[in-house]
């Protein structure tokens, strides 16, 4: 079992450093911050260390982070609250995945939590391609809206979203609505809501990846 970090020692906070810095791979994000505004209100990007939160809330006026990776004891984690906190900056913890289909409820409480959170504000997960490529595409249909067809270019290799990998069960998801709700005259959510089955569609995305080049494996994704 792990140990649990407090950043009141010397101890706890050279562990969540070293958390954040090497087992997160935030080395890699020091520079690197796959920071984009989508609209005038949202920005997205990698998973923030604190010196970067201390910089958005200066230079962007931040009022809101979206932490779509979930809560975590992890370093990582603790130190994005830490200084959120410090920086006068609400964090709002929205967990969604990569690599499944997102259920019903991500659905609606995405267009919730879009509607009722102070902006400016910025969404991000670990790498700021896949889980954050998802939050957009809601973001800009139900904040923005922009049709489907046009927020989904939010999951784009532009963020380094990779449609070949399996995290493009994000994109069938999306396509499969094109394809069969949008031609019935559903909006997006109407369809979601009556005609979504999740596991049928991912079942048959899986089913259609068999005998393809494992990107994943190919690039070392998590």
């Amino acid at each position: 079992m792990a140990q649990t970090i407090d950043l009141a020692t010397t101890e706890g906070r050279r562990r969540a450093r070293y958390d954040l810095t090497w087992g997160d791979h935030g080395f890699l994000r020091a520079r690197f911050r796959n920071l984009h505004q989508i609209s005038p209100e949202m920005y997205r990007a990698n998973q923030p260390s604190p010196e970067h939160i201390e910089r958005y809330a200066k230079d962007l006026g931040l009022k809101t982070i979206i932490n779509l990776r979930g809560k975590s004891p992890k370093g990582y984690y603790l130190l994005e609250k830490e200084a959120c906190e410090a920086n006068g900056i609400e964090l709002v913890d929205f967990q969604v995945f990569s690599r499944d289909t997102p259920t019903r409820e991500t659905f609606d409480g995405a267009r919730d939590l879009f509607n009722s959170i102070a902006y400016p504000a910025l969404m991000h997960c670990k790498s700021g391609a896949d889980r954050a490529g998802l939050a957009s595409v809601l973001y800009m249909h139900f904040r923005q809206g922009l049709s489907i067809r046009e927020a989904k270019e939010q999951l784009s290799f532009k963020y380094l979203h990779i449609r070949a990998g399996k995290t493009g069960i994000l994109d069938f998801v999306f396509d499969r609505y094109l394809e069969q709700g949008e031609p019935k005259g559903l909006s997006f959510i109407d369809w979601i809501n009556t005609d979504y089955d999740r596991d049928a569609l991912k079942t048959l995305f899986l089913e259609g990846r068999k005998n393809k080049i494992n990107y994943d494996e190919l690039l070392r994704r998590e």
